[in-house]
């Protein structure tokens, strides 16, 4: 007798105001393996993992979990059935410890008193020990860098002893070592009585770590395939509906000229040493390294959003003083953080009031009043000139998918129309066909005139946008490569050339 899969979907539909997220979507997991579920931003993954959660409820479709009907009403009666999700955005409580985080509203209680921390801290460090992860239960949330606050969320959702774990863009904060420690975890999780459902944008992690691969596309089911012998080509032709190429890679052709942004001397107390560089108009300069490398901070201090104890910006060539990030849009200099949702846009305000947000001094009238026909009209043209997908502008940003997210930051510089422009990881967690039209603005912006930094942390990102790239490491520009002579290989010698004591390594 065929034994029936761990988890069955038949037909999910979901719609939203303006929206019809899922169009009868059908998918299956089986026991023990790891399926990958892929799609462009907005094609309804999201949803469909918040169905499951409890999160949603369905419109129409059959769920069943080794082959009994199931409809979780609740995140909480879904763990209780087994189905443990892992969210892109973090679900932690930063002033409480690890620990506290992991086992809130399960603290077993004896004579009607709650666990101390002491017994809590032993829960979760005989967890961490069965898990192999190295974390302290006593520290802090809000102490520990992203890449440790994802290990918590992990070690959050496998105490729930769940059956299906839904990891939701589980690397994007993690490095190589990390990204090895998660998938010794997935690989323990999986057994022949549970199985892991794994949403990425990331082509090569799928070979990886998955079985099978899910594609969706706007809304509806496409196909399931064998991840062993199917080329990511393949795959992302079905998430797209396009072929992608992928492989051009910029002539290094630096514009003669005065530099639109100088640095000569950067540092700062907690990381930076001596950094100076320089980029032109119609440049994009990339910036290349390993984590913690300092490539974020150098355009926080650039910007004033953190201090610089030494160094010198000059802008045109004209030495500038910049104490704040307004101080640097007034001059020219627009940053887009890599953390979009704190940073970049007001998620609980409309699209055209984010699109106009940089200007907004701008949009009011002779009495001090808010121009309504101008900012909807400035929202509209940027709607369509960034192919944001929106039922209007009047839509909630948060109601956006993450690409569509990017997009609505990126069109508020644009419309303060700054001639430097900071891209911090512009295409983290967006999809390949979103990330396709970010490459082709960015070089739209280059063509235009603009003076782009781009920092991210996928190396053929960096090659495929770059005249020229940045190499960092332990808080020092280590090279400045020419994209003809840099390579993968190159670049990564040049971001691990400092040893931990900070010496040039041989």
């Amino acid at each position: 007798m065929t034994r029936a899969p761990l988890l069955e979907i038949r037909g999910a539909r979901k719609g939203f105001p303006g929206v019809q997220a899922l169009d009868g979507v059908d998918l299956e997991l089986r026991f023990g393996e790891v399926l990958a579920v892929v799609g462009e931003n907005g094609a309804g993954k999201s949803t469909l993992m918040k169905l499951l959660s409890g999160i949603y409820t369905p419109d129409e479709g059959e769920f069943l979990l080794d082959g009994v009907p199931f409809a979780p009403a609740s995140p909480r009666h879904a763990q209780e059935l087994g189905i443990s999700i892992i969210h892109q955005e973090f679900n932690l409580m930063p002033d409480l410890t690890v620990a506290q985080n992991i086992f809130i509203g399960r603290e077993q209680r004896t004579a009607g008193i709650f666990q101390s921390d002491r017994v809590l801290n032993r829960r979760a460090a005989e967890l961490f020990e069965r898990l192999g992860l190295s974390l302290d239960p006593r520290t802090r949330v809000g102490e520990l860098t992203v890449a440790r606050q994802q290990m918590v969320e992990i070690a959050k959702a496998l105490s729930y002893q769940a059956r299906v774990l839904i990891m939701d863009e589980p690397t994007a904060a993690l490095n190589d070592a990390e990204v090895e420690t998660l998938f010794g975890l997935i690989r323990r999780f999986t057994t022949d009585q549970t199985g892991v459902i794994y949403i990425s944008h990331r082509m090569h992690e799928l070979d990886q770590i998955s079985d099978r691969v899910t594609v969706l596309r706007d809304g509806r089911y496409v196909d399931t395939l064998p991840t062993k012998g199917t080329p990511s080509s393949q795959i992302i032709s079905l998430m797209v509906g396009r072929e992608l190429s992928g492989e051009q890679r910029p002539t290094t052709v630096v514009p003669a000229g005065e530099p639109a942004l100088e640095v000569r001397g950067l540092s700062t107390r907690a990381l930076l040493d001596d950094v100076s560089f320089s980029v032109r108009r119609g440049e994009i300069l990339g910036f290349a390294g390993l984590m913690g490398a300092g490539r974020t901070e150098v355009a926080r201090a650039i910007v004033g959003a953190d201090r610089k104890d030494a160094g010198e910006i000059l802008v045109g060539g004209v030495p500038v003083s910049i104490r704040n990030p307004a101080e640097a849009a007034r001059l020219g200099i627009g940053y887009l953080s890599e953390d979009r949702k704190q940073l970049g846009v007001l998620l609980d305000r409309d699209v055209r009031e984010n699109i106009v947000l940089s200007a907004l001094a701008g949009y009011a009238n002779r009495l001090g009043f808010m121009d309504d026909r101008r900012i909807e009209q400035t929202g509209r043209e940027y709607v369509s000139r960034l192919r944001i997908k929106t039922p209007s502008t009047t839509q909630l940003v948060r109601n956006l998918s993450g690409g569509n997210q990017q997009k609505t930051v990126i069109a508020k510089w644009l419309v303060r129309d700054c001639d430097v422009l900071i891209f911090d990881e512009p295409t983290r967690g967006i999809d390949v066909g979103a990330k396709e039209e970010i490459y082709g603005l960015l070089n739209e912006l280059a063509a235009q005139g603009k003076a782009i930094i781009m920092i991210s942390s996928e190396l053929p990102e960096v090659l495929r946008l770059s005249h020229r790239i940045a190499v960092m490491a332990e808080g020092r520009l280590t090279a400045i490569l020419d994209n003809v002579d840099a390579t993968q290989e190159n670049i990564m010698h040049h971001a691990t050339r400092f040893s931990a004591e900070g010496t040039i390594a041989s």
